[in-house]
C-alpha cells in the first residue's frame, strides 16, 4: 500500500506541499483544499498532518462512499456521498477534510505530488506491505 510518510524535523514550513495538493485536486492554490495540512509549532518547528489510509472512515460511512481501492489506498466515490461528514469527525487523525464550497469530504490518496516537490524530504512516498 502507498502512504506518505513525513518527517517534521526538515519541514521548513514553506507549505509548498499544501500549494501542489490543492492546485493538482481543485485547480487552484488554496490551502484550504489541500489534503495535507502544515501547522506551526513555533520555534521553526511545523506539524504534518497526512492520513495514514487506517481505514476508520470506511467503517463509519453510512452510504459505502468510502472504500479501499485495490491498492489500499482509501478513496471516495462522490457520487455516493451525501456529505454528512461522519468521516471526518470520526478520523482518529484529523486528516479527513471538508470546505464550504463542497457537500464530499476529501482526504490524501497518496499520490505523491507534495513528495515530489518537498524541497526538504521531510515528505516521501513508501510502499508498505499490505
Amino acid at each position: 500500500m502507498k502512504v506518505l510518510v513525513t518527517n517534521e524535523e526538515p519541514c521548513i514550513g514553506c507549505h509548498l506541499c499544501e500549494d501542489v495538493c490543492s492546485q493538482a485536486w481543485y485547480k487552484e492554490i488554496n490551502r484550504g483544499l489541500s489534503s495535507i495540512r502544515i501547522t506551526s509549532l513555533g520555534n521553526a518547528e511545523w506539524a504534518l498532518a497526512v492520513c495514514s489510509q487506517c481505514g476508520e472512515c470506511v467503517d463509519i460511512c453510512p452510504t459505502g462512499a468510502l472504500y479501499r481501492d485495490k491498492a489500499g489506498v482509501v478513496r471516495l466515490k462522490k457520487q455516493e456521498c451525501v456529505g454528512c461528514l461522519s468521516c471526518v469527525g470520526f478520523c482518529p487523525n484529523g486528516t479527513m477534510y471538508f470546505h464550504d464550497d463542497y457537500v464530499e469530504p476529501f482526504k490524501c490518496i497518496s499520490c505523491g505530488l507534495c513528495a515530489k516537490e518537498c524541497p526538504t524530504g521531510a515528505i516521501t512516498i513508501e510502499l508498505l506491505p499490505d
